[in-house]
């Protein structure tokens, strides 16, 4: 380009018209950019369907930087598109349901499984909140604390009885969140079977073991019972109290799962219930040198009475059990900002770090021959467990084997309530 308005600038000055041939070499250049951009901009539009053109210089090198663009572009749009259906097929044919939500839980897509559960239509029901499709108070909640590590499994009974499981991940980047569904009926229905038949034949039980119990008591108190058979009826009289307390302990957990939502909110004197406990653990035969108990605050739980006696006397009396007599075990009521907290720590034997996360699991025993010997049914920590849900508290348990445990009950903030506003 340089060179052509030079050359014009020299047929100019030898003519006598130099200013002249520049402007028209000038108005040249400008015309031949102007169509090569126009050439350019066709293409642009129309790339997909035309053949780039043939241009030179300048003009050469940005259509090949644009067509070298343009296919990396096209390259990686297939392979999303390949993906993006092979996903829609796996997530077709996958035994869960699926929902892609955006940041105002509305629905971006979903497979079959889910339309089928949940009654959802293709299109129709796109960009409609999914709270406004599935209207269940416990996926609402559930939705609200943004899912969690826990997931929710609600029983729907629009098209037949179902329980599903829900679980949403959330993604930071783009607030999108993807709610897994699963059909979880049959293993609710044979849980609820066995509970059924455990409560069952735990009342049924009650009557024979009264009266068996009622019997071993009379022969026990017999002074004409032949030496002998002393022995072996105290056995029996121990091993039937034992069921009994058994058969006690499965009714309790029976009922604490059949109840459903928060407990009751009466005032609870936590204070005065763990003194009474202390007095209990200190009258037993066998029991740890020094049971101490430290109130520091005088609030109240709002609660059910019988359910937080049932707590507090299960794990104190997991404490003495399980403390040698040279032992300690302290018992401790606080509040904070938090909550009110209850904590029984003991010396005991401990608890190695495998067991823990069973604790709270019915009939489960760190060691099953000395529970028996104890006396211990292997459903305390279950009770414990149930009774404090109902409480919307948790139970933290830390342990070392060998070195004691302390087991830490925490109930919220709105569960206390202080002794000048009751």
């Amino acid at each position: 380009m340089i060179g052509a308005v030079a050359a014009a600038a020299v047929v100019g000055w030898i003519a006598g018209h130099a200013l002249a041939f520049v402007s028209l070499a000038l108005a040249g250049l400008l015309a031949w950019q102007f169509w090569n951009l126009v050439r350019f901009e066709q293409w642009l539009r129309r790339r997909a369907v035309t053949a780039p053109p043939d241009l030179h210089g300048v003009w050469g090198e940005v259509l090949a930087t644009t067509s070298r663009i343009y296919r990396r572009k096209v390259f990686h749009k297939r392979r999303v598109l390949v993906l993006l259906r092979e996903f829609r097929r796996m997530t077709s044919a996958m035994p869960d349901g699926a929902i892609l939500l955006g940041q105002n839980r509305e629905i971006l897509w979903f497979n079959r499984t889910a339309a089928r559960w949940l009654g959802l239509k293709r299109k129709v029901d796109y960009g409609i909140r999914i709270d406004n499709l599935v209207r269940h108070p416990d996926l609402v909640e559930y939705l609200d604390r943004r899912g969690g590590a826990a997931a929710a499994r609600i029983h729907l009974t629009k098209d037949g009885d179902r329980w599903l499981l829900f679980r949403l991940v959330t993604t930071n980047t783009t607030g999108q969140q993807l709610l897994i569904v699963r059909d979880v009926t049959s293993e609710a229905r044979l849980e609820s079977m066995r509970k059924d038949f455990v409560a069952n034949a735990s009342h049924e039980l009650r009557s024979p073991l009264t009266v068996i119990t009622g019997y071993l008591d009379a022969l026990g108190e017999d002074p004409t019972l032949d030496p002998v058979w002393q022995m072996p009826v105290q056995e029996m009289r121990r091993q039937s109290d034992r069921m009994r307390g058994i058969v006690q302990d499965l009714l309790e957990l029976s009922r604490l799962e059949a109840q459903s939502g928060e407990a009751e909110r009466s005032a609870v004197d936590v204070g005065g219930m763990l003194a009474l406990i202390r007095k209990d653990a200190l009258g037993r035969p066998e029991r740890p040198a020094i049971v101490e108990l430290r109130l520091d605050t005088d609030a109240l739980l709002l609660g059910s009475e019988t359910e937080l006696h049932s707590i507090f006397a299960n794990l104190v009396s997991n404490a003495v059990k399980y403390t040698p007599a040279e032992g300690r075990v302290d018992i401790r009521w606080w509040t904070d900002e938090r909550g009110g907290h209850v904590e029984v720590r003991d010396t005991g034997i401990g608890i190695a770090a495998e067991h823990l996360p069973r604790l709270t699991e019915r009939f489960y025993r760190v060691d099953a021959g000395r529970s028996r010997k104890l006396g211990g049914s292997g459903l305390g920590l279950a009770i414990v467990k149930h009774a404090l849900q109902r409480h919307g508290g948790r139970l933290d348990v830390h342990s070392v084997e060998g070195r004691g445990s302390t087991f830490t009950c925490h109930f919220p903030a709105a569960r206390v309530q202080w002794r000048h506003a009751a």
